[in-house]
């Protein structure tokens, strides 16, 4: 197995901008879900799986990307990877736990091995107090770079290096 990989959709750029954070400091390889690269996603060691909050649940292009993935699920291809998420909503609370669990339980379903965060809120680290992944709050009505909270972003950096952490631990 190969390096890690985050595979996210943002429908405004602000949930990009909590990918790249995770992917940097994870040394991790960017993926868009609307190109999904399923030789790269087999390969990995660990696949980290972000989403905005809509309605509650995750975005239509990352549900239409977890339900492409049936033919591995049912040979159990990404058994044992590493796995993990996040997501970020407009509001402070927004359903996002409802969606990290929709990603948690798909990554179940593929029998992968789940990293939470153990990030402990303090100041504007952890700021949502989410340790089933990571939870981010956006400004509306502003662009993504001006929209992110600087500790949501740190909070996303320290995820991306536990997950790292993990594989290096686990991973074959």
């Amino acid at each position: 197995m190969s390096g890690i990989i985050v595979v996210y959709h943002s429908g405004t750029g602000r949930t990009k901008k909590l990918a790249e954070a995770i992917a940097k400091s994870a040394n991790a390889e960017l993926m868009d879900v609307n190109e999904p690269d399923w030789d790269k996603l087999d390969a990995a060691a660990a696949i980290i799986i972000g989403a905005p909050t809509y309605m509650g649940s995750v975005s239509a292009p990352m549900k239409a990307f977890m339900d492409a993935t049936g033919g591995r699920w049912v040979s159990q291809k990404w058994k044992n990877k590493i796995a993990g998420g996040f997501t970020n909503a407009s509001y402070s609370s927004g359903d996002k736990l409802n969606a990290l669990i929709q990603i948690a339980i798909f990554a179940m379903q593929h029998s992968m091995i789940w990293v939470g965060s153990d990030t402990m809120p303090e100041g504007d680290l952890n700021r949502m107090g989410s340790f089933f992944g990571v939870m981010s709050q956006s400004l509306q009505k502003t662009s993504a770079e001006d929209a992110m909270n600087k500790g949501d972003l740190q909070t996303a950096k320290l995820y991306g290096k536990r997950v790292a952490e993990m594989v290096s631990r686990f991973a074959d």
